[in-house]
């Protein structure tokens, strides 16, 4: 009898603990929607892209909240970037997602991974670990801060500009 009687406890725990929602996963309709605005970035598709997006989505990329992008703003900049590189992805190999439901009740989308483009002015390849989280209501990403470091870019940048400089300066003294 305490054998069936622990048995049933068993199963009644066991039912109360899987019927509560996740808190915590890496396999969703979030993730696969957010891999599906990471491929639209890495094909230059920015209409699927921002498909994914609520109209009055905040975009925070290297930013605080206060300097946040809308839409049309993370749009365009993603246009005008993307003048600048030949080739850009995420290096899947090197690529993790994970969704959490936080003690609000939130939906964010974590992503963690390896971006790598080539830049058209130095023809160099840079390879830049990227974070960005996502926060989804009803299917759509209201919220989103990315940070990555780009320092090496600029800093490749600025250094080509101050050997053009130079070189300019040494043909007009000869």
């Amino acid at each position: 009898m305490k054998a069936l009687v622990s048995f049933g406890l068993a199963i009644a725990i066991f039912i109360v603990y899987n019927s509560q929602d996740k808190r915590y996963t890496q396999q969703s309709a979030e993730i696969d929607t957010y891999k599906k605005v990471l491929e639209a970035y890495e094909e230059r598709d920015w209409e699927t892209m921002v498909a994914h997006y609520a109209d009055s989505a905040k975009i925070m990329n290297n930013v605080e909240e206060k300097d946040a992008q809308n839409l049309s703003q993370f749009l365009a900049q993603n246009k005008e970037d993307a003048t600048q590189f030949s080739s850009w992805d995420f290096v899947e190999t090197e690529s993790e997602y994970e969704m959490v439901v936080n003690d609000k009740g939130e939906t964010w989308v974590n992503f963690w991974g390896l971006w790598q483009g080539t830049f058209k002015a130095n023809n160099k390849e840079y390879k830049i670990p990227t974070h960005i989280t996502a926060h989804f209501v009803n299917g759509k990403i209201v919220r989103e801060a990315g940070y990555w470091d780009v320092s090496k870019i600029i800093q490749d940048i600025q250094k080509d500009q101050n050997d053009e400089s130079d070189s300019l300066e040494k043909s007009n003294r000869n």
